[in-house]
């Protein structure tokens, strides 16, 4: 088949995760097609103008150090930083940032536009081109057969065979063909997409935006399982029409920690614009209560599932009757608009119970609503459908990220793009694929999840769906993937330089540690600074809440001479004992590492005040001494379920002859098809038991294959 065009990868949607996907697949050299609806939508924040939160800036990390770039576009157009739960562990620390809007999704594209192999094109994709697998390692390059290229929505054709096939292209609404041996699809909501506000629907993929209907089609002529999922979004009100007295304030941090690991401070560091904290009235949850019925989520016109962990104000009044208040929170959508996102209010309501639900809420009485709140329905893809890699196990070459495969969140599908991106090229590239283990990323554990367990209602990330969080913190997540990256080729050397430079900077600082011993004189120069400005500086760039805790640590003489002659690393593992307080120490013995150049502070204020980046280069060394037996137990539970991972389950292995497995567990072992015992120990419904029966049947068929050979 004559291709109109050809690339390497081509990736369908540029939302987020189509943005991580195109750009990993062109940075690692490969010739890279982006296709989208609107070129001037590219990367557009369809609901929350925010990254990060709980769970969801550890993503953002891990994008970050795997060599993505939603960190950097947010650290450059963030206008409020907060590090959340300070006050707790460092395991569930997590950064949050209010973005402006509109720049973001033009800093997006002035980055996609700048990155070499790769071409923007605005266009509707209407189908994929698909053709019998060849088991030949070069089919890459083999000659086609026009006879068995099928579009997909040839429907009598396509469903011939829906196994064993691959894709080679895409084909586009006014007929072009564009040819590429792996395709990666990041549709978002667009999928036979349905807006619902009140008693009205209709056809859409966003608000003002046409749904991608033929594509939704060509995907379930390949027989991928579907499911259809619904999310939704508040309404947006007029700033200048509310009454911001009226409200508690929520300011940003005032040394802001950034996303990436390689940005040295934020671009708002000194313009950071607060957000504001609103309550729900007895009043708004009458209104509520004496309109529920015309909500389409109650009506039965929405039957499919919305996400869980974010419900519509309405599900909040109906679930949770005994709450008299429900907490909401107004955050500008950019400088440079008047435009005021009510986070907490997502809604399906006719628009005038919007507005009289809006009006109830204390000054927001004379506000008015630029934009109604509405639901979306969508078709999603069973994600037991995907390998670990996210390319398809029906079709060759066809990898899905985001929405698509049933998640919530730009977060959640930016680091699904990342991970189809660098496979979808590895593959190109006839190279291992990159496979994250559970055990080293919230990435990993995300892309598990959804291939063992499947989801029938969107899949938001949380730090307690990991077994190891303490070793999946923020603070490491260099440490953790940075190396994947640099080994596909995603980490620049200047980038590789300063992570290689960073690291040394860490061990250094723990040897010192681990060898200085505890003296008078120090014992005594740590009392009399207790209003030492650089110890009280190290809290300057987090919340109030953990700085009140700093505080409330400084000790007098007699609570440290019991510690004289131990080292700083044994006196930091006492819990009332903080790196705060041995700061003044050690400046003293490493003064490097506090006067380091290029780490965002002024000259001026140097010393005695302390960067981000050391404040949290510090407090990793501290997580690291003080839960060091933690982390020892954590790491020998590891290596157990990385032993349970290297029991690999052939593909030829037939559950269908193991006695003693319900019909139940071989249905569900048939359709997902585990790699490893760990992966089928997992799999909801199936018992430990089952797995030792299994393995037990592995050896069992694998002797009888070697006898049969042997004849």
């Amino acid at each position: 088949m004559r291709f109109t065009e050809q690339f390497d990868v081509v990736v369908v949607g540029a939302g987020h995760a189509g943005c991580e996907a195109a750009m990993a697949a062109a940075r690692m050299g490969l010739k890279t097609a982006l296709y989208t609806l609107n070129v001037d939508l590219i990367a557009q924040m369809s609901c929350n103008p925010a990254i990060g939160g709980i769970a969801k800036g550890h993503l953002v990390r891990e994008v970050d150090a795997l060599g993505g770039i939603m960190g950097e576009i947010t650290d450059a157009v963030g206008i409020q930083f907060r590090l959340l739960n300070t006050s707790r562990g460092p395991a569930v620390w997590s950064p949050r940032a209010q973005c402006d809007k509109q720049a973001y999704r033009l800093k997006m594209r002035e980055v996609l536009e700048s990155q070499p192999n790769l071409k923007i094109k605005q266009a509707e994709v209407a189908d994929l081109i698909v053709e019998p697998s060849l088991d030949d390692a070069d089919c890459r390059s083999a000659e086609r057969n026009e006879d068995e290229t099928v579009f997909a929505n040839d429907a009598p054709r396509a469903a011939q065979n829906n196994e064993g096939q691959r894709a080679v292209g895409i084909r586009l609404r006014d007929g072009r063909t564009v040819g590429a041996p792996t395709v990666v699809i990041t549709t978002g909501t667009f999928l036979n997409g349905l807006i619902h506000c009140g008693e009205q629907q209709y056809p859409a993929g966003r608000s003002g935006e046409p749904a991608a209907v033929l594509l939704g089609e060509a995907l379930k002529q390949l027989g991928l399982r579907g499911c259809r999922l619904k999310t939704g979004t508040p309404p947006r009100l007029d700033g200048r029409t509310i009454d911001w007295s009226r409200f508690q304030v929520q300011p940003g941090d005032p040394d802001p920690t950034p996303f990436s690991f390689r940005t040295r401070r934020v671009a708002h560091y000194d313009s950071q614009v607060p957000c504001y904290i609103a309550w729900t009235t007895p009043e708004t949850h009458r209104i509520i209560r004496e309109n529920v019925h015309r909500s389409p989520m109650y009506s039965g016109q929405i039957h499919s599932v919305g996400p869980r962990y974010c419900p519509s104000i309405e599900d909040k009044i109906v679930k949770f009757p005994d709450k008299i208040t429900h907490q909401l929170f107004l955050e500008p959508e950019g400088l440079n608009t008047y435009e005021i996102y009510v986070n907490g209010m997502s809604t399906s309501l006719p628009v005038e119970v919007q507005l009289a639900i809006l009006k109830s809420v204390p000054g927001l009485e004379t506000a008015e609503m630029l934009r109604p709140g509405y639901a979306i329905e969508y078709d999603s893809i069973d994600p037991t459908e995907l390998e670990r890699t996210l390319e398809t196990k029906k079709i060759a070459g066809l990898f899905l990220a985001g929405q698509i495969n049933g998640t919530s969140g730009y977060e959640e599908a930016a680091c699904q793009g990342l991970m189809a991106g660098i496979n979808a090229a590895l593959m190109v590239k006839q190279e291992p694929p990159l496979i994250l283990d559970r055990t080293e990323a919230y990435t990993a554990i995300l892309i598990d999840d959804l291939i063992s367990k499947g989801t029938n209602e969107p899949y938001r990330m949380f730090t307690s769906r990991a077994e190891f969080r303490l070793h999946l913190r923020i603070d490491n997540a260099d440490r953790r993937l940075t190396p994947h990256g640099r080994r596909v080729g995603l980490i620049s050397d200047t980038a590789w330089a300063d992570f290689m430079e960073k690291q040394k900077r860490l061990e250094t600082m723990k040897e010192l540690l681990e060898c200085t011993r505890f003296t008078s004189p120090m014992l005594k120069q740590i009392v009399s600074s207790t209003t030492n400005p650089v110890a009280k500086s190290f809290g300057a760039g987090r919340s109030e809440e953990s700085s009140a805790v700093a505080e409330s640590q400084q000790l007098s003489a007699h609570d440290y001479s019991s510690a004289l002659g131990q080292t700083l690393a044994q006196l930091l593992k006492r819990p009332e004992i903080s790196i705060e307080q041995l700061v003044p120490l050690l400046h003293d013995l490493a003064s490097e590492f506090f006067e380091r150049k290029d780490v965002g502070v002024k000259p001026s204020e140097s010393v005695p005040g302390l960067s981000s980046a050391v404040r949290n280069e510090l407090k990793s060394i501290e997580t690291e001494i003080k839960y060091e037996g933690y982390l020892l137990q954590q790491q020998r539970a590891i290596e157990r379920l990385k032993k349970a991972e290297q029991h690999t389950i052939p593909p030829w292995f037939d559950y269908g002859s193991v006695s003693g497995l319900s019909r139940e567990m071989q249905e569900k072992l048939i359709r997902i098809r585990p790699r490893t015992l760990g992966h089928a120990v997992r799999i909801p419904g199936v018992t430990p038991a089952a797995v030792s029966l299994v393995h037990v049947y592995i050896e069992i068929q694998t002797k009888r294959r070697q006898q049969a050979a042997a004849i």
